[in-house]
């Protein structure tokens, strides 16, 4: 799979396999803290506290998400639910 892709012009099926396909290549960790997808992000990043009310409903369901640069909509990699939280209100991507 060439990567990244525009996430704004693939299918949800298709954002899964590219999640999928960066998590194997980010060999299970978050792009962003680091820590395994399939565990709790980095300290450093849980201890920022996240407005919730900024995202939309259902956007904690899902632990692994896949990040994409939201002036360009090319992905970058895969991370945690919150750690995207924390990019987006803290760092504003």
């Amino acid at each position: 799979m060439e990567l990244p892709v525009n996430y704004n012009a693939i299918a949800s099926r298709t954002r899964r396999l590219v999640r999928e396909e960066y998590v194997r290549r980010q060999e299970g960790k978050c792009m962003y803290c680091q820590e395994p997808l399939d565990s709790d992000p980095a300290k450093r990043v849980s201890d920022k506290p996240v407005n919730k009310k900024l995202f939309p409903l259902g956007f904690f369901n899902h632990p692994v998400h896949l990040q994409h640069c939201h002036n360009t909509g090319l992905t970058e990699g895969a991370v945690h639910a919150y750690c995207n939280a924390v990019m987006w209100q803290y760092d504003r991507r």
